[in-house]
């Protein structure tokens, strides 16, 4: 009898035992609320989360049995530049390797001005990761205005708001501007004001690489404030930092803005990657007017003996500024003109070229590269007190400002491959300038939030299977400034949207991502 009875309990069981498509078991979960950490399981069905805690009466096709690991919602990472790199590889591992299931791209001024084509492309190519995306400010200005150096007539400013609209109706999550780009830089304060306004129609965010990150930095960042303030819109201020030695401790005087701003009822917000060096074109190191127009025109005035020589006096008044002697601080990302320039200062440059080991001639060399195409840049100038301070501010997200990375191609910047990683594993695990739920939170459910990214960013039933496994104890970032094509480790598994897109640290060839559109669950 008593055997009859318990075989009757095991049938009951199996029969009313639940069937999910993967069950992640035992894992340490981090639910990205900034809350502790928990031990429990999780059940994947259909793409999305339906049940968490402790499962006894569960089955699945597919068990990750995440003892010891970490279980997260997978890293929104909210400042990455990806377009025309979408292609060259698909399954985007820098990114997933890093723990990353979604981007936002459009940053700096920089997007597609037609987001529906955008999308459509998006979704025809599948990526293994979600992207959203801004409308970038430059581009829009160039779409009707070229690379003028001038303020627009009210028919163009009247276009370039039907434009931004037009994006945000199709999906676009906000405004970005790069207001230390070409055209972003040659506007004014209340062009960009307006186009925020655009944008804040359709509650989107305003974000923006401000127009100085150095010795102006305070008056660019109260700009980017007070464009919010205008225009009622949540602002976001991209790779928050402070360049320049001259300028080094000023994250004392900048993180206090931000905080005076959030308590006058502005809703700021900041991101940051977690390192001394930036990223960016050979183009910011000479005056804006200089690259006004066509590559024509930029090619004439380099050639031009007077302007050459106001050039190169804009030029060494900056290095004298950083108290330095040679362009030691910028490396060549990826020249396309020559190759061999990669990986090299342009003090190193110059010196290979066989020229005078001197500030004038290294100036030179910069025109002269200018004069076929410029290159991409890695800037050091930032110092290790100011990264963390800044850091420490509890509304900033972590973000690469990274795109899709080939391996062998150019000497990027690192963090295109290990931003999360180094987060996790030097400031969190090593240095403890946060805690690991904090360092979580920044990467989930913050940027989430600010996007208004819908049912993502928290492990809750009912939400998106995105989801990054990782090995608090080993997770660590490999790539650096003279070796920076390598994959981060310590990530184990990766869901994007419920299909396991990393297995056991190894890419399985799932391109299950979506777009991620303004006002649109995913």
């Amino acid at each position: 009898m008593k055997r009859f009875f318990y075989l009757l309990l095991f049938v009951t069981t199996i029969a009313h035992a639940q069937k999910a498509d993967i069950l992640i078991e035992n894992g340490k979960l981090i639910d990205g609320t900034g809350n502790s950490w928990m031990v429990g399981d999780l059940a994947i069905k259909d793409g999305k989360i339906v049940a968490k805690g402790h499962l006894t009466n569960w089955t699945a096709n597919k068990i990750i049995d995440a003892t010891g690991l970490v279980v997260s919602p997978g890293f929104i990472d909210v400042h990455t530049h990806i377009e025309d790199l979408e292609k060259k590889d698909p399954e985007a591992n820098n990114f997933l390797f890093d723990g990353v299931t979604t981007v936002i791209t459009g940053n700096c001024g920089t997007s597609h001005t037609d987001i529906k084509k955008y999308f459509d492309y998006l979704d025809g190519l599948k990526l293994s990761i979600n992207v959203g995306t801004l409308v970038g400010h430059n581009d829009v200005r160039k779409a009707v205005m070229g690379t003028a150096r001038r303020n627009p007539t009210e028919e163009e400013m009247q276009k370039m708001e039907t434009l931004v609209e037009k994006a945000m109706q199709d999906g676009a999550v906000g405004l970005s501007t790069g207001l230390i780009y070409i055209p972003g830089t040659y506007s004014k304060t209340e062009e960009v004001v307006r186009l925020a306004k655009a944008a804040a129609k359709y509650n989107g965010v305003y974000t923006s690489h401000i127009r100085s990150e150095g010795d102006s930095v305070a008056i660019a960042v109260n700009e980017a404030l007070d464009i919010a303030r205008k225009a009622k819109i949540a602002v976001e201020i991209s790779h928050y930092k402070v360049v320049g030695e001259q300028n080094w401790g000023r994250s004392k005087e900048t993180i206090p803005l931000i905080i005076k701003a959030r308590e006058e009822g502005i809703d700021a917000t900041i991101d940051q990657y977690p390192y001394t060096a930036s990223s960016t074109n050979m183009g910011t190191m000479l005056p804006s007017w200089v690259l006004a127009d066509s590559q024509d025109s930029i090619v004439a005035r380099l050639a031009n003996p007077a302007i050459r020589k106001r050039i190169m006096d804009f030029m060494l008044k900056g290095l004298k500024k950083r108290g330095l002697e040679h362009f030691t601080y910028a490396v060549v990302a990826n020249y396309k003109a020559d190759k061999s320039y990669n990986g090299k200062s342009i003090e190193d440059v110059n010196t290979m070229l066989g020229k005078a080991h001197t500030a004038e001639e290294e100036a030179n060399t910069v025109m002269d590269m200018m004069s076929k195409g410029g290159s991409s840049m890695v800037f050091h100038g930032m110092c290790e007190e100011d990264v963390k301070a800044i850091m420490q501010y509890p509304f900033n997200m972590f973000a690469s400002d990274g795109g899709i990375r080939v391996i062998g191609e150019g000497v990027p910047h690192p963090r295109s491959y290990g931003t999360n990683a180094r987060v996790l594993g030097k400031y969190v695990r090593e240095q403890k300038v946060l805690s690991l739920e904090e360092a979580i939170r920044r990467m989930t459910s913050l940027p989430a939030q600010k996007f208004q990214l819908k049912n993502i960013g928290l492990l809750c039933e009912g939400y998106h299977a995105d989801i990054t496994i990782f090995d608090e104890n080993t997770i660590n970032d490999l790539s650096t400034f003279d070796n920076p094509h390598q994959y981060s480790v310590g990530v184990k598994y990766v869901l994007v949207n419920g299909k396991l897109t990393i297995n056991d640290s190894k890419h399985t060839g799932e391109r299950n991502g979506r777009t991620v559109k303004k006002g649109y669950m995913l």
